[in-house]
């Protein structure tokens, strides 16, 4: 499975920017509003040092990773929700996205305009939440009238539950809070609201495009961010996005390694912000390795062994008889999967087992 991630703001804050440092894709960036009209598009490997190690055991014939779809959205002004700047448009581009990468400028360059004459990161989120509270509000009020009738009239039970998650929804928005603030204990009622797909009920990723002397430690800018945010369940991230596309640019690992260094970092804001993005969205990674292709598999934590295989194709679901499984620290410690299973390391697992980060897996199935 994809993940696909939205990236979004107001207009001259970096999105493009960091796009471009994070995808395939090569998005314009230029000094005025709306440079990016049409959404842009690219993919990303997900960094994981593991399939490195795997690749150097097995020696398959190839190696694939896990990917990340990255989507580059206009840049989004006050009154979008109404239709001003490019509107509709932005929002429909972004509900078909499985999280929200949330550029904030917090950086000063008087070179680059900003929309509303001054930074102010906090002001800019705020701006953007309440188009997409609007948005969603609009939403959720059509939705209320076409299933008021149905649940009052009490002959389906799906309309009367769903009018109520409606209700809990319109209640949150009307004061000014998106929906992932509304809380459903019941899983049932969780699953209905996901289906609405409203705007602010997507997590989100808040990233703090800063300058190269803040890539490190962040900025009063940063600080009142991570202020306003502190109630939200959502992440922030401290990304030089000018920076890091210049890293992207260097040819050689070894050159962007130096790079970082110099600044005081461990690792690329990239690699970073495609780990936050799973960690937001509770994904894991199982492996398949074999001569023929080492390769990574995303997967929601908390998956079975047949929804996992599920995952490679449905007919593995369907079919499925059992999974054989050797954890990652055992596979590099003996070296090939004929010594892990000779040691007693390869389990093998039913329906019920509960895929582990790092599994190493190979499913047996029959359809």
């Amino acid at each position: 499975m994809a993940l696909q991630c939205g990236i979004v703001g107001l207009p001259n804050v970096g999105k493009s920017t960091l796009f471009n440092c994070i995808s395939s894709g090569k998005a314009q960036s230029a000094n005025f509003p709306f440079c990016t009209i049409e959404p842009n598009i690219g993919s990303t490997v997900v960094p994981d040092e593991r399939l490195q190690v795997l690749e150097k055991l097995v020696k398959p014939h190839r190696v694939v990773p896990a990917t990340v779809e990255i989507v580059d959205i206009a840049g989004l002004v006050k009154g979008a929700s109404k239709g001003e700047g490019l509107g509709n448009q932005f929002l429909a581009n972004i509900r078909e996205t499985d999280a929200i990468i949330h550029v904030l400028r917090c950086f000063d360059d008087d070179n680059i305009v900003h929309v509303d004459g001054n930074i102010n990161p906090v002001r800019d989120k705020e701006i953007i939440d309440t188009e997409l509270q609007i948005k969603d509000l609009d939403t959720v009020e059509s939705r209320i009238n076409k299933v008021q009738k149905m649940a009052q009239t009490g002959g389906d039970k799906n309309a009367k539950r769903m009018y109520d998650i409606l209700v809990r929804f319109k209640e949150a928005l009307v004061q000014g809070k998106s929906a992932r603030t509304v809380v459903f204990e019941n899983a049932e009622d969780a699953k209905m609201s996901k289906e609405l797909f409203l705007l602010t009920n997507k997590p989100v990723l808040y990233v703090c495009n800063v300058d190269e002397a803040s890539a490190k430690d962040g900025n009063a800018y940063v600080d009142r961010v991570r202020e306003a945010i502190k109630e939200e369940d959502a992440e922030l991230l401290v990304v030089a996005a000018k920076i890091e596309s210049e890293i992207a640019e260097l040819d050689t690992f070894e050159e962007r390694e130096m790079f970082l260094n110099e600044i005081g970092l461990n690792s690329s804001g990239v690699a970073r912000l495609i780990r936050s993005a799973y960690s937001l969205l509770n994904l894991e990674t199982y492996f398949t390795a074999g001569i023929q292709e080492v390769r990574a598999w995303t997967y929601p934590r908390g998956f079975k062994a047949p929804q996992a295989a599920g995952v490679i194709h449905t007919d593995f679901e369907k079919g499925f008889i059992r999974a054989e499984v050797i954890k990652y620290s055992d596979y590099v410690k003996y070296g090939t999967e004929a010594a892990c299973k000779e040691a007693g390391k390869m389990a093998v697992e039913g329906k019920e087992y509960v895929v582990q980060d790092g599994d190493i897996m190979h499913f047996r199935f029959n359809v």
